[in-house]
């Protein structure tokens, strides 16, 4: 049993009790949360595809944490000029624990 779910922009492919790396959701940790804009959600019955969403389809998660990842470095250089530049970015995170789809 699993779902396709748009958060944040993006999709995710989710299942039952799988924790999920998704984008930044400003909650606490332990807050529940519904997504509802499911895109597919396959169970024993069969799949019910969207257009664009699946009506009356919602998936419940709770967040474990909200962290930011490890340092990417953005190096730029132009070429015969003394123009160089090091950027650092650290994108920031939330773990959410799958909980019930249906």
């Amino acid at each position: 049993m699993y779902a396709v779910i748009e958060a944040a922009g993006r999709q995710y492919r989710v299942e039952l009790g799988e924790t999920v790396k998704m984008e930044k959701i400003a909650s606490e940790p332990g807050t529940p949360i519904v997504f509802d804009k499911v895109l597919v959600v396959t169970t024993d019955a069969g799949t019910q595809i969207g257009k664009p969403y699946v009506l009356d389809a919602k998936v419940s998660g709770t967040i474990v944490r909200t962290t930011r990842d490890r340092k990417i470095r953005v190096f730029t250089y132009k070429n015969k000029t003394t123009h160089k530049k090091l950027i650092g970015h650290r994108q920031t995170s939330t773990y959410v624990k799958i909980t019930e789809i249906g």
